[in-house]
């Protein structure tokens, strides 16, 4: 998060918080947005996303849950419990 905070201070954003906020929203919205776009689109939208996420992290507590949270959902993926929770059915 050390370098959204070197790349607001550049743009002269650390004065104005409030304009900070805004062009956090709206580069990081549009980076999702994208990511969104592109998984019905050839592309790495799982890459895209999280990278529009991490950066409205930086000014959005709910962006910061969103990535705990699928943070969470990853790690129980790899550990392969969400398999145990999931009831096998006969087909």
């Amino acid at each position: 998060m050390k370098w959204v905070q070197r790349f607001t201070g550049l743009l002269g954003l650390n004065d104005s918080p409030r304009l900070r906020k805004i062009v956090v929203g709206i580069i990081g919205g549009t980076i999702v947005a994208v990511g969104i776009a592109l998984v019905v689109l050839p592309g790495p939208a799982f890459i895209v996303i999280p990278i529009g996420l991490v950066l409205l992290a930086s000014e959005f507590a709910w962006a910061r849950t969103v990535l705990r949270r699928g943070k969470q959902v990853v790690d129980k993926a790899r550990s392969r419990k969400w398999r145990r929770s999931v009831p096998k059915t006969d087909s």
